[in-house]
């Protein structure tokens, strides 16, 4: 192949007026560029942050006209986008909804201790169980909305309700005084045992037709991975008499009062409580016992 190349003035000093350089056919000269960002997961989680509440917006993810964010339980709450005040549509942002399928979202309570990061779709029933989650004071019948770390519930206990007795033992004897007393009542009795305290409750509440209930149930001041390495017993022991209910104890973290609605506790009636009451009084036994896991229980 012949290149014909046409004179020129100005050629570059020693070079032909006849010549040119020029790269041989099919190559590229590489101009180095700066390195190119990488995002982490951490960036690209911060995409979805909410502008109200600073949880982060999960799909199914909705935007205003502009395209900004908002999460679904600040969502109802708006009455126009919080960033520029621009109207609140029903606009699906399907591109943000797809990223989020590979971003690992860290648990809300991170601030608290936890270390999870999980799928989007996993998030809430993890926080639901997250044992970083603050507890709430587990005083039945109180109306305090003390929140704290599990660490701090017995201090607040011991100095906001003073009313509550502490025994030091594994076999204890909760003392109802004046079961007959009119309308709903609570006793409560804090057991100390094996490096841990167990809350005993007597919930007594007047259903219809003034038909009278008893429920006793032991709840321990511990995550549920640790209330599940304790066994409790209650008892009724009258003349020639004995009622007894054995359970794993709750967690703080589980209300009493869903427990009381399924009867998943020690249940009697007022009936059943004056076979065992002295002078209106009534002795419930309590034992706390550790359980251990069984070889299959361990394989599984």
């Amino acid at each position: 192949m012949i290149v014909k190349y046409t004179e020129k003035s100005g050629s570059a000093p020693g070079m032909s007026r006849h010549m040119a350089a020029a790269l041989p056919m099919g190559t590229l000269k590489y101009i180095p560029s700066p390195k190119a960002p990488v995002a982490t997961n951490s960036d690209l989680a911060n995409l979805f942050e909410c502008p109200v509440c600073f949880d982060f917006v999960l799909p199914p993810i909705l935007q205003c006209r502009s395209g900004h964010l908002v999460c679904s339980n600040c969502r109802p709450k708006l009455t126009c986008c919080p960033t520029c005040r621009g109207p609140l549509g029903s606009i699906r942002n399907l591109a943000m909804e797809k990223v989020a399928h590979f971003v690992m979202f860290p648990c809300r309570y991170a601030l608290l201790g936890c270390k999870v990061a999980l799928a989007h779709s996993e998030k809430a029933d993890h926080e639901e169980l997250c044992e970083f989650r603050p507890y709430s004071c587990p005083c039945p019948g109180a109306s305090c909305k003390w929140q704290g770390s599990l660490g701090d519930v017995i201090p607040h206990l011991m100095h906001k309700h003073k009313s509550i007795t502490t025994l030091q033992a594994e076999d204890i004897v909760l003392l109802a005084r004046d079961i007959n007393l009119p309308g709903a009542v609570n006793w409560v009795l804090m057991q100390a045992c094996f490096g841990f305290h167990f809350l005993l409750v007597l919930k007594k509440l007047e259903k219809f037709d003034g038909h009278q209930q008893f429920f006793a149930i032991v709840q321990l001041i511990g995550t549920r991975k640790q209330a599940k390495n304790f066994i409790y017993r209650l008892q009724l022991i009258g003349h020639c008499r004995r009622l007894t209910w054995e359970a794993t104890p709750l967690s703080i973290h589980e209300d009493i009062s869903v427990a009381v609605m399924n009867s998943d506790c020690l249940v009697f009636d007022m009936n059943i409580a004056q076979l065992f009451e002295d002078s209106g009084n009534l002795d419930i036994n309590v034992t706390i016992s550790t359980c251990h896991p069984t070889p299959s229980d361990q394989e599984g």
